[in-house]
C-alpha cells in the first residue's frame, strides 16, 4: 500500500507542473519555481489595449501666451495627431489656430530681437560684416592686406611643402596655386614627390596627394593646411590661421578668427572664455624637426 501511495505521488508531481506533493500530509503545495520542461511556464503579461485618442485641451490664448515653447510644441503635436486621427473640420481648425499662435509668437520674438540688436550693436554681426556690396568689397580688400602683410612678415620663419606623385593629376592643378602663394607672400615653397622619397611621406604621415603642409623652420611644428585641390583664397586664409596658431598669436578656439577680427564680433574669445581650461588645447601640432635637406 505504501508503494501505491508513493507511485501516485510521483505521477501527480509529473502530471501537474508547478505543484509539489507533500508525502507526510498528502497535500499539494505551490512550487514557486518557474522554468523550462518540468517547471511551470510563466504566464503571459496582459497588454493594455490602446484606447481612443483623447482630445487635447486647448487653453485660452491669454493663458497659452504664458506657456513655455516646449509645452506649446507638445500641445501642437498632440492636436496635430488628434486632428489627423478624427479628421474633422473643427479638430483641423484648432490645429491651425495653434500654428498661427506659434507663428505670431515667433514674429514677436523676431521683432524684439531687432530692437535688442539696435540697442546693443556689439551683438549684431552687421557691425563687423556689412551686407552692402561696396562695403563688403572694402572689407575684403582690407582683410587681404592684413593677411598678406602678416604672412610676408613671417616668410623667413615658415615654408610650405606640397606632397605629390607623378601620376596625381590633381597635383598638377594644385602646384600652380602653391606657387602663386610664393609670389604673393615671398615664402619658400617646395614640392616633394612621394614616389621618389617615400620615407618622407612615412615620416610626416602623408599618404593622400596633393597635401600641402605648413612647416616652421628649425622646429618640430607643422600643420596640414590643404588636402586635395584648394583655391588660392582658402589656401592663403588657412595658412594665415595656422601660422598664428603655431606662433601662439591665437588659441585653438580662435582658429576661425579672420584678419582684423581680433577682439571683435567673430573672435570666439572676445568676451571671455567659452570653455574650461584644457592643457591639451594649447599644444600646437608637432612632427619631426625639419632639416635643411627637407627644403631644397
Amino acid at each position: 500500500m505504501r508503494r501505491a501511495h508513493s507511485l501516485a505521488a510521483a505521477v501527480s508531481l509529473i502530471a501537474t507542473p508547478g505543484s509539489a506533493y507533500t508525502a507526510q500530509t498528502g497535500e499539494r503545495t505551490a512550487d514557486l519555481r518557474q522554468g523550462y520542461w518540468w517547471y511551470q511556464a510563466p504566464e503571459a503579461e496582459a497588454k493594455d489595449e490602446p484606447g481612443q485618442l483623447a482630445k487635447p485641451s486647448i487653453p485660452p490664448m491669454a493663458e497659452l501666451a504664458t506657456w513655455t515653447p516646449p509645452k506649446i510644441r507638445k500641445l501642437i503635436e498632440d492636436q496635430r495627431d488628434y486632428a489627423a486621427t478624427v479628421l474633422t473640420v473643427e479638430a483641423v481648425t484648432d490645429f491651425w489656430r495653434l500654428e498661427d499662435f506659434a507663428r505670431r509668437k515667433a514674429r514677436a520674438f523676431a521683432g524684439i530681437t531687432q530692437i535688442a540688436m539696435l540697442q546693443n550693436p556689439e551683438l549684431n554681426s552687421k557691425s563687423a560684416n556689412p551686407m552692402v556690396g561696396d562695403a563688403r568689397a572694402q572689407l575684403s580688400a582690407q582683410k587681404d592686406t592684413i593677411r598678406t602683410r602678416y604672412l610676408r612678415a613671417h616668410a623667413g620663419e615658415f615654408a610650405l611643402v606640397m606632397f605629390s606623385r607623378a601620376a596625381c593629376g590633381y597635383c598638377r592643378v594644385q602646384w600652380p596655386i602653391v606657387q602663386r602663394f610664393q609670389d604673393e607672400t615671398g615664402w619658400q615653397v617646395t614640392r616633394i614627390d612621394l614616389d621618389q622619397r617615400p620615407e618622407t611621406g612615412v615620416r610626416f604621415g602623408v599618404d593622400v596627394t596633393p597635401t600641402t603642409m605648413l612647416i616652421r623652420r628649425g622646429s618640430a611644428q607643422r600643420m596640414i593646411v590643404a588636402t586635395g585641390v584648394e583655391a588660392y583664397p582658402n589656401l592663403a586664409q588657412m595658412t594665415y590661421q595656422a601660422v598664428r596658431l603655431l606662433r601662439g598669436d591665437i588659441r585653438p578656439e580662435q582658429f576661425m578668427t579672420g584678419p582684423g577680427e581680433d577682439a571683435g564680433f567673430f573672435d570666439a574669445l572676445a568676451n571671455g572664455p567659452v570653455a574650461a581650461p584644457n592643457p591639451d588645447t594649447d599644444r600646437a601640432p608637432q612632427a619631426a624637426a625639419i632639416g635643411a635637406g627637407d627644403l631644397p
